[in-house]
């Protein structure tokens, strides 16, 4: 990551810090399996693209604080859930044990149910915390609701379940599908709730929209080529699991090379989206150009 995008990335730290309830508040267990979970690492990249496309619009980036700590919350839960034992089985996370593996299984849902729901707190105190209409509030509320969903990531995750047991057809139609969902739609909630928050125009917002759909292809491709070719001390997890448990996935479709090249395609895709934006974005410009160049 580039010098911005991580001083980027440790003002969500800070953020995260701050909003997420302290260890000590009862019941503790919960409260610092839920600090365990989103703290100390990762990219930060919703977090930082929200605040990224509200000001690429004109708006004021510290008004997405609300949506910075609800949508790593979201995200962090959905990394808890998928670690479990009857999903992906994972016993490390960002070089650490996965929850299930330091709590134990009840204590992870638990933990992934919790931050859910914080998420959406969060959200709602964006007038007070934050200066948010009361009418964006409730549009970003419905985006990012939608976007974390049953149509949305839990849908992705769905149908990625049914493929991996052979329960629908290993096509690309579906693996389409499980990309736009399961990563790609939280990307794209992240981006639009920054432009709302901005005073997009619909134009803004559809631009905003199609740098998140490619972006989430572009990174989650890179993802499964990643786990392929990725080592485990940079990825601070175990590679190898998608071919293991017969994940349907763009390098098991196409190959690496074309998968690498399909990639990339998707990354200058997310470049010709930022020309149709106000002001340009420094931020959205680094991370379109790291997303497949990353090592984790």
């Amino acid at each position: 990551m580039s010098a911005i995008l991580r001083a980027k990335a440790q003002e969500v730290e800070a953020l995260l810090e701050k909003t997420l309830p302290p260890s000590s508040t009862p019941p503790s267990i919960i409260h610092e399996a839920m600090r365990y979970a989103v703290l100390g690492g990762g990219k930060r990249l919703r977090a930082v693209m929200a605040a990224a496309a509200c000001e690429s619009v004109g708006g004021d980036p510290r008004q997405v604080g609300g949506v910075a700590a609800a949508i790593e919350m979201i995200h962090a839960y959905s990394l808890v859930h998928d670690d479990l034992p009857s999903m992906d089985d994972d016993d490390l996370r960002r070089g650490k044990p996965t929850v299930h593996r330091k709590y134990g299984e009840a204590v992870a849902i638990l933990v992934g149910d919790a931050l859910l729901t914080e998420a959406f707190a969060e959200l709602a105190r964006m007038p007070e915390k934050y200066g948010v209409a009361f009418e964006t509030t409730a549009a970003v509320i419905r985006e990012i609701a939608e976007a974390a969903g049953s149509q949305g990531m839990v849908g992705g995750q769905t149908v990625d379940i049914l493929a991996e047991r052979g329960m629908v057809s290993a096509d690309l139609n579906n693996l389409r599908y499980i990309h736009a969902h399961k990563t790609g739609a939280l990307f794209k909630a992240a981006l639009r709730s920054g432009g709302l928050i901005g005073g997009a125009s619909e134009k803004q917002l559809e631009a905003l929209t199609r740098f998140g759909e490619y972006f989430g292809l572009a990174f989650q491709i890179t993802d499964d080529i990643l786990d392929v070719v990725g080592s485990k001390d940079a990825l601070g997890k175990e590679v190898g699991k998608d071919l293991e448990k017969g994940k349907l996935t763009y390098p098991s479709l196409f190959g690496l090379e074309q998968a690498r090249e399909m990639a990339k395609e998707s990354a200058d895709k997310c470049l010709q989206a930022l020309a149709e934006l106000p002001y340009e974005s420094r931020v959205l410009h680094e991370i379109a150009l790291m997303v497949v160049d990353r090592d984790h």
